[in-house]
């Protein structure tokens, strides 16, 4: 098998380019939203997709959690040749998700605007953001189950697959876009549809595997499901804690801007959202490039594979740190004017904003990958105090005191501080898992 056998740096960059691909084609789905919507509703349909960004938050990390805690634990098996107890753990994962997207189905279905006003929105953009979510309502499984099958295809040697599944769901989403917004004039309802459909057609075309003589996955009868359920879920956590946190810190920062700062501010934080988006794909793309090689190397304990791993995906992330804050500093009121028809007002306020904010991007990927590195090699306490630090403990405090101290604008700093605090701890606990690790070669 390449992961356990191959050239190392082969197979690293093999799987970098696929999840990669995968990763950035998935954000297609809120950058064309935004961008059309933007341009046909101007600031308030940004701000509205804002209050949604919460929504598409949740039911993304749910199907990481079984995804990523399911895919851990079947290729960790594996590794140690255990290929009945990885394939218990790939039938839990889907009985899990089954279990979840029913949770939020029904969650979206009867609780849609005591959400909406929680996630910030007002009396002016709320009736916008319902008009989006109606066709998601119809919907919401898919979503979930393009994110755990993805996870589960690139430990089955398909990563190929998630990638085109992805690719053909994020083409249709761009072109379908355009002609339920514009040339139907369905306006930000038919952007939610053109959304829905790429899901949908994600998700089929994953499904495409099962019928393929390269699948190894299988369906096979297991015993103490609530257990296992609780060891994806721990295994899963922190994955799906990074994604879910960005939910939770956009309602801080809905709130909080609404509060001090205003709709034009809530417009160009929606911009940030999408660009935020992005930079989070790429870090996510070598967190799971590295999960299937890591898991599989550890299970089989070797150790030097691992170390390999580490130092190219240590380069990618640094790599794109660098490059996103120049983007952002370069090019403001280009990005901003991508997403919307800006206002006067936007325009003035949008340069200094996205320029401070896209500090953060400097350690972003860094502090993600480190999660997904913990969670590979079975350190699920490691990475469940980085999602947790990051997420929700150190960056919510922030955003919640700094306007409070030094007015409205302080809130754009919130996050860079956030992830240099977390970047120092986190390289404090990477330094001390590679010493373990040289000391068992």
């Amino acid at each position: 098998m390449d992961l356990l056998r191959g050239n190392i740096k082969h197979t690293y960059f093999k799987y970098l380019g696929a999840a990669f691909g995968s990763a950035m084609l998935a954000s297609v789905y809120s950058l064309v939203d935004m961008a059309m919507v933007g341009q046909y509703q101007g600031p308030d349909g940004a701000a509205a997709l804002a209050v949604v960004a919460p929504v598409w938050n949740i039911i993304y990390s749910l199907g990481l959690l079984t995804g990523i805690g399911g895919s851990v634990l079947s290729s960790t098996h594996r590794g140690q040749g255990k290929r009945r107890q990885a394939n218990q753990a790939f039938t839990v994962a889907l009985g899990f998700t089954v279990l979840l997207a029913a949770a939020s189905w029904l969650g979206l279905i009867f609780f849609e605007v005591p959400l909406l006003r929680f996630f910030g929105g007002d009396e002016a953009l709320i009736p916008l953001a319902r008009d989006y979510l109606y066709p998601v309502k119809f919907s919401v499984p898919f979503f979930l189950f393009t994110q755990m099958l993805a996870a589960f295809l690139r430990n089955d040697g398909r990563p190929a697959l998630a990638t085109g599944a992805v690719l053909s769901g994020g083409v249709f989403n761009v072109l379908g876009d355009y002609f339920f917004v514009f040339v139907l004039d369905l306006g930000i309802m038919g952007a939610g549809i053109a959304t829905c459909l790429g899901a949908a057609i994600s998700c089929l075309v994953m499904l495409t595997h099962f019928l393929s003589p390269r699948n190894t996955l299988r369906l096979v009868p297991v015993k103490g499901w609530i257990r296992q359920m609780g060891r994806i879920g721990v295994t899963g956590f922190s994955a799906f804690f990074a994604d879910i946190a960005m939910g939770i810190l956009t309602i801080l920062f809905n709130r909080q801007i609404m509060h001090f700062l205003g709709t034009d501010a809530l417009a160009v934080y929606g911009v940030l959202v999408n660009v935020s988006t992005l930079v989070q794909c790429c870090a996510y793309s070598v967190g799971q490039a590295s999960q299937p090689i890591l898991s599989l190397n550890y299970g089989a304990r070797q150790t030097r594979r691992i170390l390999d791993v580490l130092r190219y995906a240590l380069g990618t992330v640094a790599v794109f740190g660098v490059l996103w804050v120049l983007v952002l500093a370069a090019f403001p009121t280009e990005i901003v004017r991508l997403f919307m028809a800006p206002t006067p007002e936007v325009l003035e306020v949008a340069p200094g904003i996205l320029r401070t904010y896209g500090l953060s991007f400097l350690l972003l990927p860094f502090n993600i990958f480190s999660a997904y590195y913990f969670q590979s090699i079975l350190r699920p306490a490691s990475a469940f105090g980085i999602s947790v630090t990051r997420g929700l403990v150190v960056s919510g405090g922030l955003i919640l005191t700094l306007p409070a101290l030094w007015g409205g604008s302080a809130i754009w700093l919130a996050m860079p501080l956030t992830e240099l605090v977390v970047a120092l701890a986190v390289a404090g606990l990477m330094v001390r898992s590679v010493r373990q690790l040289k000391g068992e070669l």
